[in-house]
């Protein structure tokens, strides 16, 4: 047993457990690191999270970011986790100044502090495919797909408020369409061309999120496609939360590439202690 430092920040609703991996054994196994992530991210009987971030260090970045989820599945990046690690390292001056490069293993991630807001460039969006046509319990749903560092599947809905979000989304996360690694599914309300609100259930978590910062950067680039035939230029999307934050995602449109994307919100560190593992 021993005394582990942590930190809890959240992101627009988002919470996570930082922990400088330094703390750790050396000879700590991926099975281990799993079994810590799903332990500390209990709800109720532990510190409770939407996930654990590890900080190590980096060759090519200022410093290394891995993301566990509670569930325990390490995933390639994490939007809103990139914003609260930022928050972290400025504050405890692991880096001088506000601009950072965060390495992850969907490729480094420049971020910027400006107070109590993040922005963070995103990695760049691949697999694009809409108006898919999708068996969802019998019933044939038009969505769409894109990887924006993890998986979203982005569904518009009407009166997302009331949406079934835990029924659909965990079917759409299962679907085997999208095995074996699953995916999150965004549920999206357009209240312009320029400002959605949405609610995502993501996998890991297995449960509706407060927010999710890759879903809303899925979300305002799909939303994006499906206002216009034949989008040009540059784009700022206003994107209402299920936590009560509006987050901002920027990106440029030329010739069909989605390039220069970046999430922008709030994040605080919430509290410090320790944890008896």
């Amino acid at each position: 047993m021993k005394d582990i430092e942590f930190i809890k920040a959240v992101a627009s609703g988002n919470d996570f457990i930082i922990i400088d991996n330094s703390q750790l054994p050396a000879s700590s196994s991926q099975r281990q690191v799993a079994k810590l992530a799903k332990e500390l991210c209990r709800r109720k009987l532990s510190i409770g999270a939407d996930g654990l971030l590890l900080l190590e260090p980096s060759k090519i970045a200022n410093f290394k970011m891995r993301v566990f989820n509670p569930d325990g599945t390490e995933v390639d990046m994490c939007g809103n986790g990139s914003r609260c690690v930022a928050v972290y390292a400025q504050q405890s001056k692991v880096i001088s100044g506000s601009k950072m490069v965060i390495e992850t293993k969907a490729g480094n991630l420049q971020a910027e502090v400006k107070q109590d807001r993040v922005r963070v460039r995103t990695p760049y969006p691949k697999d694009l495919r809409l108006n898919l046509d999708l068996d969802i319990s019998g019933k044939m749903q038009k969505v769409n797909y894109i990887n924006t560092g993890v998986p979203h599947v982005v569904c518009f809905v009407s009166g997302v408020a009331g949406f079934n979000v835990k029924g659909i989304g965990r079917a759409i996360r299962y679907h085997p369409d999208f095995q074996p690694e699953g995916t999150n599914a965004d549920f999206v309300e357009v209240l312009d061309k320029s400002h959605i609100r949405i609610r995502t259930y993501e996998r890991g978590v297995e449960q509706e999120t407060l927010a999710c910062g890759t879903g809303c950067v899925a979300a305002a680039i799909v939303t994006t496609y499906e206002m216009q035939q034949n989008p040009q230029g540059a784009y700022r999307i206003k994107v209402d939360t299920q936590g009560g934050d509006i987050l901002s995602v920027y990106f440029n449109i030329k010739n069909g590439i989605v390039d220069k994307t970046f999430l922008e919100g709030k994040a605080k560190i919430v509290y410090r202690g320790k944890v008896l593992v």
